[in-house]
């Protein structure tokens, strides 16, 4: 065994048997054992010595759309994972598009590795996407190490990814499931968009009637259909209608190989305290109203849904207009999704070990890192995010480290500073301040 070169010690460690008073030793960038709070200090480590702060597991964001190369002029590596590191993420999966080119073959997920490389501050996976006319390029992606397959059933609003119709999700489907792969679906049906009033302007309960929750639970039907006739494994992306969570359940209940996550917006935002013209707010599937997201909630609660991601989706300022319709649909959320989540759970009854459940430890589990990732326990990577879990901060869009910072949450009051953020043994943030980007690029475990 290595020498211990660290020790992380607190009196609110969150470990998967609970929080604790512990003493966390690291070695090569691993953790190594998990000790009494007052266990000695190996001979030679160095003791960092939290106080009452809690230890978490770092974050793990598998919804995170970083457009680069291409688009790097709304988001980028060395910005996204910034921000990342600040919201105690400490590993993402980036999304096939905004991208330029889309990581739709081999090719492009080596372009897409090649620019990422040297401007990752946190650990970085990719996603591979699924469209109509790349069925031959799954199985490579899948072998080149993409962690799953991104696809859409309505139009995903740019041209170079087009959505797949009944006929193309079969057969991509089938296709991934005969390597054992995992389909992630935006999940809206367009027949149900395209019957909807589209009014446009800037009333946000016009954009809310364009995408009716029958929408998504009917593209959620059709994708319970087809991978219980497959019996592949499917994940559901950013749900928002309540409607859904009884089919979801069922098909859970029936041994469906289905997972689901939600997203901090729907979770904290409601369609009643958004003003007309903030399309800060616009996202699709969109946020609708409080009595939809008490019942997501509910669902966190007994595990109907699994998880809770981000969908960080940024633009420049100046595609979200204030006409609903025509701005940019998209939430940035990366640099505040831990405190946003974390006072709405605590508001609600919640502890923190259940956010570091929903948006660590099953995240880490949907694509494959829960050997490596989402837990303090030996023979993990000692990736850790230090939380004052009590102290409040006003967002000031100008802090954010996204590149345009343009946020739904401006104004708003958060509980939980991240006091400082750690990957693989390694201080990457403390305070506003950061080290040489330390990111490994990632691939799913064969």
């Amino acid at each position: 065994m290595s020498e211990a070169e660290l020790v992380m010690r607190s009196t609110r460690v969150l470990t998967p048997e609970g929080s604790r008073a512990a003493a966390v030793v690291v070695a090569d960038g691993r953790i190594t054992a998990v000790l009494p709070y007052d266990a000695e200090v190996p001979s030679g480590a160095r003791l960092e010595d939290l106080g009452d702060h809690v230890l978490l597991p770092g974050l793990v964001d598998t919804h995170v759309h970083v457009n680069d190369p291409g688009r790097t002029h709304w988001e980028g590596f060395w910005t996204a994972t910034r921000a990342a590191a600040v919201g105690g993420i400490t590993t993402l999966v980036d999304m096939p598009l905004n991208s330029l080119p889309p990581t739709t073959t081999p090719g492009h997920l080596r372009t897409k590795r090649e620019v990422a490389a040297d401007k990752a501050h946190i650990d970085v996976g990719f996603w591979g996407g699924a469209l109509p006319d790349n069925v031959k390029e799954l199985r490579p992606l899948h072998d080149a190490g993409v962690f799953g397959f991104k696809a859409f059933l309505s139009p995903s609003g740019v041209d170079e990814f087009p959505h797949l119709d009944r006929d193309g999700l079969a057969r991509s489907l089938a296709e991934i499931a005969g390597f054992g792969g995992l389909l992630i679906v935006h999940a809206e049906d367009p027949h149900h968009l395209d019957a909807a009033p589209q009014r446009g302007g800037p009333r946000y309960a016009d954009f809310l009637a364009s995408r009716p929750r029958d929408a998504e639970d009917s593209a959620i039907a059709t994708l319970v259909a087809e991978a219980r006739r497959l019996d592949a494994r499917v994940h559901v992306l950013h749900l928002s209608s309540a409607d859904a969570l009884p089919l979801i359940a069922e098909a859970k209940r029936d041994g469906v190989r289905i997972t689901v996550e939600t997203c901090p917006h729907y979770l904290t935002l409601t369609a009643e305290e958004v003003p007309d013209g903030a399309s800060e707010f616009k996202c699709c599937p969109p946020i609708r109203e409080s009595a939809n997201q008490d019942l997501l909630w509910r669902a966190l609660a007994d595990g109907t849904i699994d998880c809770v991601v981000t969908d960080h989706s940024p633009s420049t300022a100046d595609l979200k207009t204030d006409d609903f319709a025509t701005a940019w649909g998209g939430i940035s959320g990366l640099q505040l999704s831990l405190a946003a989540v974390w006072t709405e759970a605590r508001g609600r009854g919640h502890a923190l070990e259940d956010v570091v459940r929903w948006m660590s430890s099953r995240t880490a589990e949907l694509v494959g890192l829960d050997d490596r990732k989402g837990a303090i326990e030996a023979g993990r990577d000692a990736d850790f995010a230090v939380l004052a879990p009590d102290e409040t901060f006003t967002v000031d869009p100008a802090a954010l480290q996204h590149r345009n910072r343009v946020t739904a949450y401006a104004g708003k009051t958060l509980y939980g500073v991240v006091k400082s953020t750690w990957l693989r043994g390694e201080r990457i943030v403390a305070d506003g301040e950061f080290t040489t980007p330390k990111g490994q690029l990632l691939t799913r475990t064969p």
